[in-house]
């Protein structure tokens, strides 16, 4: 994982294939606790909104499959620069500071303005596009 002001790895579980880079399309799971530990109950709330077929369970968890391109800014700045680099099947947990996570605004009742986040990411699938696959496949 690239050295980033305010992102620290703090477990890593590698995977396996070809690293994510920017302009992939991912898919992934996350769970977001806050520094002094309680969990974000994000991924519950999203699944009663959310078609069946995006939610997963896995021992009493719900997680959510979220799909984003990388580089696009769809997901929270250290949730992103987390996935850079992973490969399918691989985990990261990292420490997220404000600035890549939800600064000041906060998410009302969940997490408050300023927070330090700890963010569990599993990488489930990369799609790349057929202009960048062909490339891959040419060098």
């Amino acid at each position: 994982m690239k050295q980033l002001r305010g992102l620290k790895l703090l477990e890593e579980r590698e995977g396996e294939g070809q690293p994510a880079q920017k302009g992939d399309r991912v898919v992934y799971n996350s769970r977001i606790f806050l520094n002094h530990g309680d969990e974000v109950p994000i991924n519950e709330i999203q699944a009663k909104h959310l078609p069946a077929q995006m939610a997963r369970a896995d021992h009493g968890t719900t997680f959510i499959d979220h799909t984003i391109v990388l580089g696009r800014r769809q997901a929270m700045a250290g949730v992103e620069h987390a996935l850079l680099g992973m490969k399918v099947g691989g985990y990261r947990k990292v420490r997220v500071s404000p600035h890549l996570a939800y600064r000041g605004k906060g998410i009302p009742d969940m997490i408050p303005s300023d927070a330090v986040l700890i963010c569990e990411i599993w990488l489930r699938d990369i799609v790349r596009s057929s202009s960048r696959a062909s490339s891959l496949e040419v060098g």
